[in-house]
């Protein structure tokens, strides 16, 4: 159940794909995750890093919280392997803004374990990025 501020950014994503608002407020998020059987990469059960990513992302976007942000660049590592059945917490925080600019620092745990840590540089744009297409 999310409590905070209303989400303003991403609506249509797919929550059993990029996770489920819990938080949001004043540049942060808390976004659960499910690992589900769809997200495995082989017979072991390990979930592609496509996934964890696109859960870090979106917790990136829901901190910003603009109908306009975008990703401009990530720098990332994945610290451990998630699986699947794996319930994720993703927690992001804006750390530095510049202008329309927002440096947001995003970690994902497994538990109490760090599976995967990243800055995304998100920048909010006068216009959706769609429009005139």
């Amino acid at each position: 159940m999310h409590s905070g501020n209303t989400i303003k950014t991403h609506t249509g994503i797919h929550q059993t794909l990029c996770g489920t608002p819990r938080e949001t407020s004043n540049g942060c998020s808390v976004i659960d995750f499910t690992a589900t059987d769809e997200m495995k990469a082989d017979s072991t059960g390990l979930v592609h890093g496509g996934f964890i990513f696109g859960l870090a992302d979106y917790a990136a976007m829901i901190a910003v919280n603009h109908p306009n942000v975008v990703l401009a660049s990530a720098d990332v590592s994945f610290r451990k392997p998630v699986a699947v059945g794996d319930n994720l917490i993703a927690r992001a925080e804006i750390v530095e803004t510049n202008g329309k600019k927002h440096n947001v620092a995003v970690e994902v745990f497994n538990k109490e374990e760090l599976v995967f840590k990243g800055t995304f540089s998100c920048a909010v744009l006068d216009d959706h990025v769609m429009k005139g297409r």
